[in-house]
């Protein structure tokens, strides 16, 4: 797959912290730019917003629709079968991500990688197994892929990377009953889980951002 293209927002010059921001499918990076920019963190310094637009293609839920997606959703939730392949390739452009801002002059310990969704699930899926340590993994809304895989394949310098993981009561795209096993499972695994719940759908609501916003603070407060 080819590098990503991205926006990007600096809340000041000389940004030492960068927060990578993955939508969920049939959006692109334009998606959480305004949530994001709600966000207040100037006690931590500056900070670059990276937002990545996902690849274009068809997603066999949708009758073969192209769309941005990170992977390919090949049933109903009901059903669980997963796009191994799509995930484990969008892993390596979520690395990618990782991997440049590094070479910008950012430290591993100072990205927080945040995904809505399906960027909820790259998130997790790329976060966990990633060789050093985050300084943070936050999940709006989404679930754990590839969960049989996780505790062979996570890296040890990640086990106390903290976690933010929050998701509505009435989602209809992916029940909350599913994200509480995933936060169960994480936490079985020995993670530092946030686990935020609220009374609203597949969305965002500003509670989510203002116990988001305290919970940054707190972990890049370093």
């Amino acid at each position: 797959m080819p590098d990503l293209e991205t926006i990007e927002h600096e809340t000041g010059p000389g940004a030492r912290t960068t927060i990578i921001v993955l939508h969920g499918l049939g959006a692109d990076g334009n998606d959480f730019v305004p949530i994001a920019q709600e966000l207040r963190l100037d006690a931590i310094g500056p900070v670059r917003f990276v937002f990545p637009h996902a690849p274009v293609m068809p997603v066999t839920i949708n009758n073969g629709y192209r769309m941005r997606a990170w992977y390919d959703i090949l049933g109903t939730e009901a059903a669980r079968r997963e796009d191994e392949p799509g995930l484990r390739a969008a892993q390596a452009l979520v690395e990618g991500l990782i991997a440049q801002e590094k070479a910008r002059g950012v430290e591993a310990a100072r990205i927080v990688l945040m995904g809505f969704s399906q960027g909820c699930a790259m998130t997790l899926l790329t976060g966990l197994r990633h060789a050093e340590r985050l300084g943070g993994l936050v999940g709006l809304s989404g679930y754990l892929p590839l969960a049989h895989t996780t505790a062979a394949e996570r890296s040890d310098a990640n086990t106390h990377t903290p976690i933010f993981q929050a998701h509505g009561q009435f989602d209809g795209m992916i029940a909350i009953d599913r994200a509480r096993a995933t936060r169960d499972e994480l936490q079985a695994l020995g993670y530092d889980v946030e686990w935020h719940e609220y009374p609203m759908e597949h969305s965002v609501s500003a509670q989510e951002i203002a116990d988001l916003n305290r919970w940054l603070l707190r972990v890049l407060a370093k």
